[in-house]
């Protein structure tokens, strides 16, 4: 959910990675935007647990590699720490597993360290905003393997993520059916991992607009984040 910020306060971060100048760096880097604030870092699991239960930060970034107990490993002792914040995973690990595994144990999202610095910012305010953030190049890995846990189990992997539906299903097409040709655009770019700047850069359209546009989409296929949308789009053949 949506974290709620008082007085337009910043958005307090802990940083958790076991690179000293990593977490330096990054640091840095946050503090460029005066609406982001890191209010600490940890080196592993057990200082990240400790530091989350005492500075209750809005957004943990969270490093999967981490001596002794790895972040994915780590997320419910996080989750049980600081509740309401959002963990975003940032890491090297393009593997499909990680991604899944991370999702389930509730991360907020998946990042890789590849990324541009103005889009993990970016990450950042939409992590706080709600919505479920995957690196561009994992999209489709999340969704083989979502695809492939459910052909093992037979049911949804997640709560978070909806059942598959097979290709031209009724009720998911009549509600693919229901989207405007830009709204089709829009959830295309959402497929992709896109965000709304890059969709907004790729359409010639403004960023707010494209956010309005993001807002029906999700109402209309009756989904509440990004990700839903995304598997959504990619059952039905849309890419």
């Amino acid at each position: 959910m949506p974290i709620i910020l008082l007085n337009n306060a910043p958005i307090r971060i802990l940083v958790v990675d076991d690179h000293t100048l990593f977490r330096r760096g990054l640091t840095a880097l946050l503090a460029r935007d005066v609406r982001l604030l890191v209010v600490g870092d940890a080196a592993d699991a057990g200082q990240a647990q400790r530091k989350a239960q005492e500075l209750q930060p809005d957004v943990i970034l969270l490093d999967n590699h981490l001596p002794g107990v790895n972040g994915i490993d780590a997320l419910p002792s996080l989750r049980e720490a600081a509740p309401n914040a959002c963990i975003l995973m940032l890491t090297v690990s393009e593997d499909e597993d990680d991604l899944a595994a991370a999702l389930l144990g509730g991360a907020s999202g998946y990042l890789l360290k590849t990324m541009e610095g103005d889009d993990l910012t970016a990450a950042v305010h939409r992590a706080a905003q709600g919505d479920s953030i995957i690196a561009p190049e994992m999209m489709g890995k999340l969704i083989a393997a979502y695809k492939s846990t459910n052909l093992k189990t037979g049911q949804a992997a997640d709560a978070s993520i909806p059942t598959p539906v097979a290709k031209n299903s009724t009720p998911s097409a009549q509600a693919m059916a229901t989207l405007s040709p830009r709204e089709l655009d829009i959830l295309r770019g959402i497929a992709r991992g896109a965000s709304n700047k890059e969709i907004a850069r790729e359409y010639g359209i403004v960023e707010t607009t494209v956010k309005i546009h993001v807002q029906h989409v999700l109402r209309k296929l009756g989904v509440s984040s990004r990700v839903h949308a995304a598997v959504m789009a990619t059952e039905q053949g849309l890419l």
